[in-house]
């Protein structure tokens, strides 16, 4: 459970804190590589990326990424490496995931957000201000496709169903989406809540879920590789716009907290955010 500034660690199934890695500055994402025993965490603050060790979730190494403000992580399995989306420095830091090496740098017109992986050497990263999903193959780290999601706009959580090979994208223009990862071609699409930041999939229950920051959860069942049925919408609460999915419960976690009132707008800054509430941080749980 990723904070600005560090991570907590909680069992999926106690629901108990077990741990937590420090000096995360900037925290955006989280990359898992169960096979390596490591998991590596985006700093945006000073673009580094925190290597830990998942038995002991102790800090092993600290990379320096090639970008500014890394923001998503990924660990993609078929080439054992690690892409840093660096959203501001618009390019991608892809590094061994065992030695720590960079293996390159990728340019990319337009600002990172969330990424899907096919575990076969594709990825799909969605580029927030374009309006598009770019396909790079993880073997020559090149953008080999461009899939333009007009008059779709702001894509941010973007998730993969590597089996029938759909992406799923969660579009701020209050959209969602599903694309053929070959064609881009767009499938289907469903209305969804203000301010997405997440999309996941449950691979066991076939369901895809868009996460909104009004408080608002769409879930979608994959019928088949061409048809898609709208499960439920449910009312969680404001804030709870990022989540994960337990693949084994089939459980669903969205953190959020309490809200103060918008500041008043300065020249400073134009347009301020509600404060959160100190003390209230909370991770909603959801059952299938």
């Amino acid at each position: 459970m990723t904070h600005e500034t560090h991570v907590v660690v909680i069992d999926a199934d106690s629901l108990k804190i077990v741990g937590d890695i420090p000096n995360c500055l900037g925290m955006g994402g989280v990359a898992i590589a169960h096979d390596l025993n490591r998991g590596f965490t985006a700093n945006g603050t000073d673009d580094t990326i925190t290597v830990f060790a998942l038995d002991t979730l102790k800090e092993i190494d600290r990379l320096k990424a090639t970008g500014r403000r890394p923001n998503q992580i990924i660990y993609e399995p078929f080439t054992k490496q690690v892409f840093s989306f660096n959203s501001t420095g618009r390019n991608v830091t892809v590094f061994d995931a065992a030695t720590g090496e960079i293996k390159g740098t990728i340019a990319v017109d337009g600002r990172t957000e969330f990424a899907a992986f096919d575990k076969k050497g594709m990825v799909y990263d969605s580029l927030q201000d374009k309006a598009t999903i770019i396909a790079i193959d993880a073997r020559t780290l090149k953008v080999v496709a461009t899939y333009p999601l007009a008059p779709n706009a702001q894509p941010a959580g973007t998730v993969m169903d590597p089996e029938t090979r759909r992406i799923f994208v969660g579009c701020r223009s209050k959209s969602f989406l599903v694309l053929d990862a070959d064609s881009g071609k767009i499938l289907q699409s469903f209305p969804i809540g203000e301010h997405n930041d997440a999309a996941k999939f449950d691979p066991g229950l076939k369901l895809a879920f868009a996460s909104n920051g009004d408080g608002t959860l769409l879930i979608v069942h994959e019928d088949s590789a061409d048809k898609f049925t709208e499960v439920q919408r449910i009312k969680t609460e404001q804030g709870a716009r990022t989540m994960a999915v337990d693949p084994v419960t089939h459980r669903v976690f969205m953190p959020t907290c309490d809200w103060g009132p918008t500041p008043h707008a300065t020249k400073q800054n134009p347009n301020p955010r509600q404060p959160m509430v100190p003390d209230t941080f909370r991770v909603l749980v959801l059952e299938p």
